[in-house]
């Protein structure tokens, strides 16, 4: 049985659920397969929102009041392996943070909004970026996830 996942759009700009429902399916099944993990009856949400609603979020759980691309909210911390619990957390995702990084990046947005799905995954599961060897861990499987999606790696130089 797949991950349940509920997406909810607060700004405009994002368009409909329809629209990223299938992206964000495809990211959250093809990361619990790469990591045969046991997806069992659990949910994850996704809020789709603005810069605004991102930095208040950042400011306030992070102390950090500036906006970011994506916030990860884990229900509960490092699950990394085994089966999922039936609640996995919150990710949430900056309109205008991504798409101008997307627009710099010069990718689909789809695309970046992918990679950040995913990146934003990893976090619920308990992968970090806090030092080096958790960077070099975090985005070696991004890149792999992404790869079978066939995006490209965004950290190849």
């Amino acid at each position: 049985m797949p991950v349940h996942i509920d997406i909810s759009v607060s700004e405009d700009r994002w368009g409909d659920v329809s629209q990223w429902a299938p992206l964000a399916e495809q990211c959250i099944a093809t990361t619990t397969q790469r990591l045969d993990m046991d997806q069992a009856d659990s949910e994850v949400s996704i809020l789709m929102t603005d810069d605004a609603a991102i930095q208040e979020m950042n400011a306030h759980y992070r102390g950090q009041d500036k906006p970011t691309n994506v916030l990860s909210f884990p229900a509960i911390a490092g699950i990394k392996t085994g089966v999922l619990p039936p609640l996995l957390g919150d990710i949430v995702l900056a309109f205008e943070t991504i798409s101008r990084e997307a627009q710099i990046e010069g990718k689909p947005l789809e695309h970046h909004v992918a990679h950040l799905i995913i990146h934003g995954f990893l976090h619920l599961l308990g992968y970090d970026h806090e030092t080096d060897a958790q960077a070099r861990e975090m985005e070696a499987m991004e890149s792999l996830i992404l790869g079978e999606l066939n995006i490209d790696d965004p950290y190849r130089d």
